[in-house]
């Protein structure tokens, strides 16, 4: 298999938050005059964003897109303190919402996930295109910016961009259409089944689960394993 493109997701593969997310949460709410734990609103977050609708705005103008992604954020964020404890109330909600909001757009929110960047420059020194091809809304350039993964990345292709989000095989393809790479020479990493690996599969790339490896940096040699036949 010719190796071209290293296409992976964002959060949970190549970054992860640098603190639990109901820890977060609990200790800005407590800010705002509200008073939860982190374990219930930890799991009241999973079960809302599990159901919460795409974050895809394909009829609405570019210029409103970071609105809309803002928009649907306080909505789960809303509906998840009313799961965790309907009767909270919140001095200042938008104060509290605004906090949280600029808190996970910030880079110090968030680290680099073992191996991941070398991974990156072992890929691009073997000749490989990479990129990134997520569900996540519009602050994650700035992340990877502040990270230091941007310079790492040929690519990033957000549901902003494509208008459409994974598992529509669209925004795989729009991806490796900036590369200029056709999907049987492209790999995609990814750390959920439905979402990232049947997606890619979808749209004629390989795939591997990212949390079958014990770091990313064991990535480039499983690619390069003459004794496979694909990942």
């Amino acid at each position: 298999m010719p190796l071209r493109a290293v296409l992976f997701d964002a959060a949970g593969t190549l970054i992860e938050t640098a603190r639990p997310v109901g820890d977060v949460y609990a200790e800005l709410a407590a800010a705002h005059g509200v008073a939860l734990s982190p374990a219930r609103l930890a799991d009241a977050f999973r079960r809302i964003l599990a159901q919460a609708p795409p974050r895809v705005f394909p009829e609405a103008p570019r210029d409103q897109i970071g609105a809309l992604e803002r928009g649907w954020w306080r909505g789960v964020v809303r509906s998840t303190f009313l799961a965790a404890d309907g009767t909270a109330r919140f001095r200042d909600f938008e104060g509290f919402f605004a906090d949280l909001f600029a808190h996970y757009a910030a880079a110090a929110a968030w680290r680099v996930r073992p191996g991941a960047r070398q991974a990156l420059l072992r890929l691009r020194a073997l000749g490989a295109a990479t990129g990134i091809v997520s569900n996540f809304d519009g602050r994650l350039p700035a992340i990877l910016a502040g990270l230091g993964l941007a310079e790492l990345l040929d690519v990033v292709m957000l549901p902003g961009d494509a208008r459409v989000a994974k598992p529509d095989p669209l925004i795989f393809t729009l991806a490796l259409a900036r590369l200029g790479v056709p999907a049987p020479d492209a790999v995609y990493i990814g750390d959920d089944h439905a979402g990232d690996s049947e997606g890619a599969r979808a749209a004629g790339l390989l795939a591997i689960d990212a949390t079958a490896l014990a770091t990313l940096a064991s990535l480039p040699e499983r690619l390069l394993d003459p004794a496979r036949k694909g990942p």
